[in-house]
């Protein structure tokens, strides 16, 4: 959906308030102030044409103001009438207003007739329009018989109303005896003049009480006509006609309306099927706004019209079979309306001025003057005066020169009567707004100050601003003849005081008001459009920034009108919250910011979406034997459209309660056919979808069962797989109830032996999804076939498939058994394939049993753990990764099918070469001296062959943690220790220790240890000890250290690298070589210095011993399953079964933290 946001604003006082009140103020500037002469005014009178209640008391009004206060008299129907004579009568006091008492025993006919008042002081004369009294009237029907009316079907009736005639003429509806309003339709409306028109009768519309009523609003009565009888009788077959209009009658006809009324032209029409009305206007288009259509389109309404609206107006109406037309001619007339109606003319004596009086109408109207209630030609002479058609011109006038003039412009259609006075007075200027008035108004719009006046002559208004301000002028004002200072776009610089000054040739008068400019009400955080699920919470907010010395009030409205009652709505400082929103809550929210000066709003939709509800009124037509049209009528979407509809079915007859689904058609689509299967007692349910989730589902439609029929299909999913050496057994998946297609659902279960020229065997069962076949010889391909049957017959010929009779084990083993030792740690074996038919069952592929048998260096046996790899399909090699170096091995070969392994290949022993060992498994450093350490250490767990020798390397470790020259010792493999002589005193040094094979080198362990130091020096730095200035210094040397080492610490905690770790790292051991690829050994050393870096981690432990490295070489995952696998190439996929020894892990290589001595002799 798109978003639905509005926002409008507007200023109160600044434009409509304004306008208003500039408005009455032009009214106010010509009234003369009542402490003054003035001739009469009429402030109020009864309307022309007075229709009164005859059981009421008659009230005929006539007020009028003036100095002196005028007398009221009567004239009626033209004569003097006088009240003093009829005691009925009397005239409020202070008032001309007529009572005459109807209730105390008067006839309100006896007082029919025009009556005027006339209002008259010394000054002139004011006459009201002619007022038309009559008593309404609500007769009664007059008496008929109402002989009933038979009518064939299809033939058109007319019913005629015929009210009484009253006054105003009655409301026309019809009705039946218990009071109800009679349907109407295109085919049975009512028409304008009350009677009801048939366009064609049905069998329905035969009954006793078609009853018309009359209401007369003004005596609130209702009159009732006798009964209307009506008997449709039948003929087939319904003879169909074109139209014919029934009203008006013939082709053409005539109206006039006046201008400002309301036409109603109507068209009626006979047929059948029933007409439909069409209206255009010959030769041009119906008025936009104006026009409306009623009463099933067979009336045309235009409001409002106007001599534009005068033409043709066309009706058509039309059926399958034809059309008719009428064509009503709109003449529009016009009783007098004002062009320019007289106004009262305050003159000063000498002055001049004119009196106005035009009007039209159509035809146009006579213009006729009175003075003082008289025909101005036979009222008394005034050398002023000149009468001009429409216009009196009066020229220096003089006191006696006040009267009051009537123009009366009248023609067929009615008359206007306008009273004007003329008043001659000679007065100073007067201001009549009030003393230091206070504007306020909002920035940007107009401000209207008012300087309402009067003077006799007409004063001059003149507009300062401030105390000693200059006279304003500029397009930025404008001047209204009424006084009025109007500034078009007020802003906050307009603030202040502006005086008014008024003045005529009989003095000067001014008077200041004051202007406040404000800053305008806005919205500066509208509502915005939301859309939420049913019993969610939405919250609109409305956030205002506004003049802080205008006090806001905020008001919301739900739709244009008052929030609902209801707690769950919360209206906060600046938002609306709604609480488990419902549908009810569905509609525009507006946020309304009202000030004394200005108000804003701003709305915004809410959408309430849910489910959509649940599809009703299902109904299936065109049941066949494999087919029905299933049809139904959507619920309610609230709010979001509907996506899909779901149908499912319920099989009563093979599974009550349980639904499934059956198919889904777009949301736009509200009838299906669904495909059956025979002998289903189907009832169907349909489930609306829209995006925010499913509909409860429908009701059930009706029950619908089909007929039975031979099975469509037959069981799927058919197999044979023997369960024992000797057996076949077969299965499928059997029919659900509905795709039985009838009662006696059973299998016919075949078989024969494949390739053999052998017939079928043949059983029939029931209930079951398996059959078992006995005495079969072991693992024979047989065909097989289920085929589904009822008690109508056989479902079509089933598709054969191949099963096999149980599996036995395998009955050879694997023969010539071959190793090709790779390396020390991978080897590859081959066997030949063994006959299939020996396998006797489903060949999976061959297992490898293999398994160490002892160690060649140590020959020591050890537990024997057997590991197997596993080799899918009909493969003859696999490769044996992870092997220990220097050992003897033995495996044998099975292979394996569905029932089992057979028998093992003879044991074949094969033995690998040597490797490179793992490292020492420890090097332990001891008694230091001031020139040699003492080195221990263990062989290496896995020598992997015969040791040939040990190698150390060592290098010192100056003050700046640089590495030295590097030294090599090969030692002799049948050595545990040795003492390093010729080392220099307190001195770091970094040892690398490794056994070797006749292959290769062993991975190495590292270590660090320092000889002591010198004897002389260690006594005068004690000498040195002794002093105190160096015991402070020392204190404070530690102190530093402490800090450094504190602050070295945390960086090694962190991860980074110190400063012994980067030399390191810049002098590699060039003599680490990667492992050769083709044998899997180590390099030889080169003849380079070896400058490798200490690691971070590499200092020996405190008790001075190195744990050897993991040596071991981890066996590369070969194998499937439990044992292991090979790709096609003999490539290792798998892992290998077996549980692997561990191994001794590699010690972390750390060592001591230097002594503090030593510490200081560096620092030193």
């Amino acid at each position: 959906m798109q978003p639905k946001i509005m926002m409008k604003k507007k200023s109160v006082s600044a434009s409509k308030a304004s306008l208003v009140l500039f408005l009455c103020q032009m009214i106010s500037a010509l009234d003369v102030p009542l402490d003054l002469s003035q001739p009469p005014t009429i402030t109020q009178q009864s309307p022309k044409d007075y229709i009164v209640d005859p059981r009421e008391n008659i009230v005929i009004q006539c007020e009028a103001k003036g100095k002196p206060p005028p007398s009221f008299s009567w004239t009626r129907n033209g004569t003097h009438f006088d009240i003093d004579k009829d005691a009925q009568v009397t005239m409020k006091p202070n008032s001309g207003t007529l009572v005459i008492n109807i209730m105390n025993g008067g006839k309100a006919e006896a007082y029919e007739g025009v009556y005027q008042c006339t209002a008259r002081n010394e000054r002139g004369a004011a006459i009201s329009n002619n007022i038309v009294i009559r008593p309404s009237r609500s007769p009664l029907w007059t008496k008929e018989r109402l002989e009933p009316n038979h009518v064939r079907e299809g033939d058109s009736l007319v019913l005629h109303c015929r009210p009484p005639v009253g006054l105003p003429p009655p409301i026309i509806f019809w009705m039946d005896n218990a009071f109800q309003r009679l349907p109407q339709s295109e085919r049975v409306s009512q028409g304008l003049n009350g009677d009801l028109y048939f366009s064609n009768v049905q069998p329905e519309d035969t009954r006793e009480d078609y009853i018309c009523y009359a209401r007369f609003n003004h005596t609130q009565t209702i009159q009732q006509k006798q009964p209307i009888s009506v008997k449709v009788f039948s003929t087939k077959p319904v003879t169909e006609r074109q139209p014919v209009l029934l009203t008006p009658t013939g082709s053409t006809s005539t109206k006039v309306e006046l201008r400002g009324n309301v036409l109603l032209l109507e068209c009626i029409a006979a047929g059948l099927p029933t007409p439909v009305i069409r209206w255009i206007k010959e030769g041009g288009e119906l008025p936009a706004n104006r026009t409306f259509f009623e009463n099933f389109k067979k009336t045309l309404k235009i409001i409002d019209v106007s001599e534009a609206d005068s033409g043709n107006y066309k009706c058509i109406a039309r059926n399958i079979l034809g059309s008719a037309h009428h064509v009503i001619s709109v003449t529009v007339k016009a009783a007098p309306y004002w062009i320019t109606a007289p106004r009262n003319l305050v003159l000063s004596p000498g002055e001049d001025g004119t009196l106005i009086c035009r009007a039209n109408g159509n035809p146009k109207p006579n213009i006729s003057w009175l003075a003082n209630g008289v025909p101005i030609a036979i009222a008394p002479e005034d050398p002023s005066r000149k009468v001009d058609g429409d216009t009196i011109i009066f020229s220096h006038v003089q006191e006696r020169s006040s009267a009051v003039y009537q123009c009366n412009a009248s023609n067929e259609y009615g008359y206007l009567l306008a009273n004007a006075f003329v008043n001659v007075l000679a007065e100073p200027p007067r201001i009549l707004t009030t003393t230091n008035k206070l504007y306020q108004v909002i920035a940007d719009s107009p401000a209207l100050l008012d300087c309402a006046y009067f003077g006799s002559p007409k004063p001059e208004i003149e507009w300062f601003k401030g105390v000693k301000g200059s006279i304003l002028r500029g397009n930025e004002y404008i001047f209204h003849d009424n006084g009025t200072l109007e500034i078009p776009v007020a802003q906050k610089d307009s603030t202040g005081t502006y005086t008014c000054v008024a003045r005529n040739e009989l003095g000067k008068i001014q008077n200041e008001v004051h202007l406040e400019v404000k800053d305008p009400t806005m919205i500066i955080k509208q509502p915005e459009y939301k859309v939420i699920q049913r019993y969610g919470q939405v919250s609109f907010e409305c956030i205002i920034k506004h003049d802080s010395t205008l006090l806001p009030t905020v008001i919301w409205l739900k739709d244009n009108d008052a929030l609902p009652d209801d707690e769950r709505f919360l209206v906060g400082k600046d938002n609306l919250t709604i609480m488990n929103v419902t549908d009810k809550d569905d509609g525009t929210y507006t946020c309304i910011v009202n000030t004394t000066l200005d108000s804003v709003s701003a709305s915004a939709v809410l959408t309430v979406v849910a489910r959509p509800n649940p599809p009703f009124d299902l109904e299936l037509t065109g049941q066949l034997e494999r087919s029905v049209e299933l049809s139904w009528i959507p619920g309610d979407e609230n709010n979001s459209p509907i996506t899909n509809f779901v149908i499912e079915y319920e099989d009563g007859l093979h599974e009550p309660g349980v639904w499934h689904y059956q198919t889904e058609v777009p949301g736009t689509q509200t009838t299906v056919q669904l495909k059956l299967s025979p002998y289903v007692n189907y009832s169907f349910r349909v489930i609306a979808v829209n995006e925010i989730g499913r509909s409860q589902p429908s009701e059930p439609s009706e029950q619908y069962l089909t007929k039975s029929a031979n099975p469509d299909e037959n069981p799927s999913n058919v197999q044979g797989i023997g369960s024992e050496p000797d057996n076949l057994v077969i299965t499928w998946e059997s029919l659900k109830g509905f795709q039985s297609n009838g009662p006696g659902l059973q299998y016919k279960v075949s078989w024969r032996q494949k390739d053999v020229d052998d017939e079928w065997t043949s059983v029939i069962v029931a209930n079951v999804s398996k059959y078992i076949v006995s005495g079969t010889p072991t693992f024979v391909p047989y065909e097989i076939k289920v085929q589904a049957l009822n008690d109508l017959g056989y479902a079509p010929e089933p598709s054969e498939v191949i099963g096999h009779s149980g599996e036995d084990l395998p009955m050879v083993a694997p023969g010539n058994v071959q190793v090709h030792v790779i390396n020390s740690t991978l080897a590859k074996v081959h066997w030949d394939p063994v006959p299939l038919k020996t396998v006797r069952g489903h060949l999976q592929g061959y297992k490898v049993y293999y398994w160490k048998v002892q160690s060649l260096s140590r020959r020591s046996r050890r537990h024997v753990e057997k590991k197997i790899l596993t080799f899918r399909g009909n493969k003859t090699f696999g490769m044996l990764p992870g092997l220990e170096p220097y050992s003897s091995y033995k495996l044998n070969v099975r292979v394996v099918n569905g029932k089992g392994e057979g028998p093992a290949s003879p044991d074949k022993v094969f033995k690998t070469p040597e490797g490179v060992p793992s490292s020492p498994s420890f090097l332990k450093i001891t008694n230091p001296t001031l020139d040699s350490l003492t080195l221990e250490w263990g062989s290496p767990t896995h020598p992997n062959g015969i040791l040939i020798s040990y190698i150390l390397k060592f290098q010192p470790i100056n003050n700046t943690h640089e590495l030295g020259p590097l030294v090599e010792i090969r030692i002799p493999a049948n050595e545990s220790s040795m003492i390093l002589k010729n080392l220099n005193y307190s001195t770091r040094y970094k040892f690398y220790f490794n056994a070797q094979t006749s292959v290769g080198s062993g991975s190495q362990i590292t270590e660090e240890a320092v000889t002591i130091m010198d004897e002389a020096m260690a006594s005068r730095q004690v000498d040195i000890a002794t002093q105190g200035w160096f015991i402070g210094l020392m204190c404070a040397v530690a102190l530093l250290i402490l800090i450094l080492l504190i602050v070295c610490f945390i960086r090694r905690n962190k991860g980074g690298k110190y400063p012994v770790k980067e030399k390191e790292d810049a002098h590699a051991d060039p003599e680490i070589q990667p492992m050769k690829e083709d044998d899997g050994t180590f390099g030889e050393y080169s003849d380079a210095e070896d400058h490798k870096p200490l690691k971070k981690g590499s200092r020996t432990p405190s008790d001075r011993t190195v744990k050897k490295e993991d040596s071991d070489d981890s066996l590369v995952d070969y194998g499937e399953g439990v044992n292991g696998q090979f790709n096609e190439d003999g490539s290792f996929i798998g892992q290998y079964s077996g549980k692997k020894e561990k191994e001794p892990a590699e010690g972390n290589e750390s060592s001591e933290a230097p002594s503090p001595v030593n510490a200081m002799n560096s620092f030193v």
